[in-house]
């Protein structure tokens, strides 16, 4: 059985909206946790949808930071998003129709959230502190 994913230290990347951005994909990721025990599928869905709407949002924000950064991996990093909302938008798609994912999609996003920040967003990290400055970043 999945469990409340934790913030824990070592998931910040050291950029202060970064981390904010990523704890509040934590507390979506919590709300379904939550929504899942009670069984209830209409707030299992309203924390789907605010989920990948704020994913979308935090994309977007992270893109337009490597970007200006001009981190040499922006692109790939951003076809690892897109493969995300890719995966994201089948599970909703499917649990629109009925199929019970909750379990499983809880699972898939506080994996691929941990791998995620621990590989791809800690590679960029220090690249976009050095080149946009701590006072830009918070």
């Amino acid at each position: 059985m999945t469990e409340l994913l934790t913030w824990t230290p070592d998931l910040s990347v050291g950029i202060d909206a970064i981390d904010r951005q990523h704890q509040r994909i934590v507390d979506y990721i919590n709300m379904l946790h939550d929504a899942r025990l009670r069984q209830d599928g209409e707030a299992v869905a309203a924390a789907l949808d605010g989920l990948v709407d704020y994913t979308l949002t935090h994309f977007s924000f992270e893109e337009e930071l490597l970007a200006e950064a001009q981190y040499r991996f922006a692109v790939p990093h951003k076809k690892v998003h897109q493969q995300f909302i890719r995966r994201i938008g089948d599970f909703q798609q499917r649990f629109a129709l009925g199929e019970d994912l909750s379990a499983q999609i809880q699972e898939m996003l506080t994996e691929w959230l941990i791998k995620h920040i621990k590989h791809e967003d800690m590679d960029y990290a220090a690249t976009v502190r050095v080149s946009l400055g701590a006072e830009k970043l918070k």
